[in-house]
């Protein structure tokens, strides 16, 4: 008997853990979901696991994350040198300027 208790009182602890958590709020949506929808899907693990993970991006959302992200940090550096130049261009003009007006 006293096994039993125990064993119930794990499984309490689980549930209380997976509902702190959140998880049981997210299967209870996506079964709900699945139960309410009017075409019902030939694989509903596929459409569990579809929805389940619709919160994180796809493997192919992240590929094209990393490939822009490797975009912009070159045309970041490309901006930044032009933008040293330009600066450089700037501060011999006013330079310059600077030698007029003393003259």
């Amino acid at each position: 008997m006293a096994s039993y208790r125990a064993a119930d009182s794990k499984r309490e602890e689980f549930r209380r853990y997976l509902e702190k958590s959140g998880v049981l709020d997210a299967l209870t949506k996506v079964l709900v979901g699945l139960y309410e929808e009017p075409d019902k899907p030939n694989n509903a693990l596929d459409f569990l696991k579809q929805h389940l993970s619709s919160a994180g991006p796809e493997g192919a959302d992240v590929e094209a994350l990393r490939l822009e992200a490797s975009e912009l940090r070159l045309k970041l550096d490309s901006l930044a040198e032009e933008n040293r130049e330009l600066k450089g261009k700037l501060a011999r003009y006013e330079a310059a300027a600077d030698e007029g007006r003393t003259e």
